[in-house]
């Protein structure tokens, strides 16, 4: 934003920060927090702490000790920023998406740095990386929390972790168990989530996904082509004392590649999203499913989506969820294809807001500059749903736009008759199974099977993002 924008929005500003109040002690450590944000928030080449104080007026020496120094409730100021989103921005279509983000850093003193992959630049080189639950219902969107994610080198080497000033209750957690203690802080804070969708490392995890079952918490799961089930429930034998599943699972991929039931099925398009190409064509095939569980007995049953890039049909995606029988595919699909959410909201939170211009070298700044950006992102999101619109900040049309390329379609049903509203034929993300219309997963003979090898479905869009 530039100047004259920042200044038509400082009453507006100041009205949403003093929602903040309460997690600071005194009144000159308050102070702070709208300095911040409007740094953030400022049309400056980079958002540090020293260009963002020079530009407020105050000495950089000031917003690094409020960084790192000051006592203020940096935990209690995420806490808001959920129970907000709660209060304003509840919906039975709301969608979490779980994600990861790197951010290069040079040098080894900065908290948890080292060589790994770096989504940013997608390839392993130095970088912090963080893990992150972000909000999504129609076209609102924003990240809720986020943590660090502290290698084992790092939890190993104690002394080193005392000098980033990194607690000693702070150790090696993998990301998924990140992400579930995430999870259940956004819920404690009273957010619900009528999904849930992530990547292939989070749906590999099968005591991840136990996890949300337990929670009862619905998803729509990326998996890796190694993810094992059975597209029939198998048959258990006695064994001793136990019982002994008779047919082994099969990999996902294994069953598209030799099973009937997928192999055979017509593949159905569908127009997942516009891009700045063309649109973007995807064939999805889908079955009821029975995962592997841990000790090697079926699961629940739930659903195998098989999604191939029409342009691109070496790019396959696989998909899970234990959502109810008969929860419609356009449905799984919007969820399954929610990811871009969280993408747009790093690209938006490290272009627009600084996120990853974080320069300091100790545990508890880092923690409250990602704070501090969860608070000024929440701001933007707000403002740009009052007045309407989304500008983009890499080029990309408005989110949920019905003509731009940040639109999700799919395909009517295989009459063609009609659109569905924004979210299929109910309008609507179902949570529960009180879902019209729904439709059963394909299960079919090979005999019984067309010989096209595809749909004859035209391309009617339905706007569901």
């Amino acid at each position: 934003m530039d100047a004259e924008q920042i200044r038509r929005l400082r009453p507006e500003l100041g009205r949403y920060l003093r929602q903040f109040c309460d997690c600071f002690g005194n009144s000159s450590t308050r102070a702070h927090l709208p300095v911040y944000v409007r740094g953030q928030l400022a049309d400056l080449p980079r958002k540090s702490v020293e260009p963002m104080a020079l530009a407020a007026g105050v000495a950089p020496r000031t917003l690094q000790e409020f960084l790192s120094l000051l006592e203020w409730d940096d935990r209690r100021l995420v806490d808001r920023v959920e129970q907000l989103v709660a209060r304003d921005h509840a919906s039975p279509r709301a969608v979490g998406v779980i994600d990861e983000t790197g951010c290069p850093k040079k040098g080894n003193r900065t908290p948890g740095v080292q060589r790994q992959y770096c989504g940013a630049s997608g390839k392993i080189e130095h970088c912090v990386v963080t893990v992150h639950l972000s909000y999504a219902v129609d076209d609102f969107h924003c990240l809720l929390a986020s943590d660090l994610f502290l290698p084992q080198a790092w939890s190993d080497d104690r002394a080193r972790c005392r000098l980033a000033g990194i607690p000693d209750e702070v150790v090696y957690r993998p990301k998924w168990q990140i992400a579930l203690e995430l999870l259940d802080r956004a819920l404690a804070n009273g957010v619900a989530f009528a999904w849930l969708t992530f990547d292939a490392y989070y749906g590999s995890k099968p005591q991840f996904l136990h996890e949300l079952k337990h929670r009862r918490q619905r998803y729509v799961a990326e998996a890796p082509v190694s993810f094992r089930g059975w597209l029939k429930p198998p048959r258990l034998q006695r064994q001793g004392r136990g019982l002994r599943v008779q047919r082994r699972s099969s990999g996902v991929a294994d069953l598209l590649r030799y099973s009937p039931a997928l192999r055979d099925q017509p593949w159905r398009r569908f127009r997942v999203k516009d891009g700045d190409k063309g649109p973007m064509i995807w064939e999805v095939k889908h079955v009821r499913f029975y995962p592997q569980l841990e000790d090697g007995d079926p699961g629940a049953p739930g659903h195998l989506l098989v999604a191939r890039n029409v342009l691109k049909p070496q790019e396959v995606k696989y998909f899970v969820s234990n959502a109810p029988p008969e929860t419609r595919l356009q449905t799984l699909l919007l969820v399954a294809f929610s990811r871009w959410h969280v993408e747009r909201c790093f690209e938006d939170e490290k272009t627009e807001l600084g996120f990853d211009h974080y320069e300091g070298r100790k545990y508890r700044g880092l923690i409250r500059h990602q704070a501090l950006t969860a608070v000024t992102h929440l701001f933007l999101e707000r403002v740009r749903e009052q007045w309407g619109e989304k500008p983009g900040v890499d080029g990309l049309p408005d989110t949920y736009s019905r003509s731009g390329s940040g639109a999700i379609m799919v395909v009517g049903d295989e009459s063609g008759q009609g659109t569905a509203g924004t979210h299929g034929r109910d309008d609507h993300v179902p949570a529960t199974t009180e879902c019209q219309g729904s439709q059963e997963p394909y299960q079919t003979d090979a005999t019984e099977t067309s010989q096209t090898g595809h749909s004859t479905d035209h391309l009617d869009p339905v706007f569901v993002g």
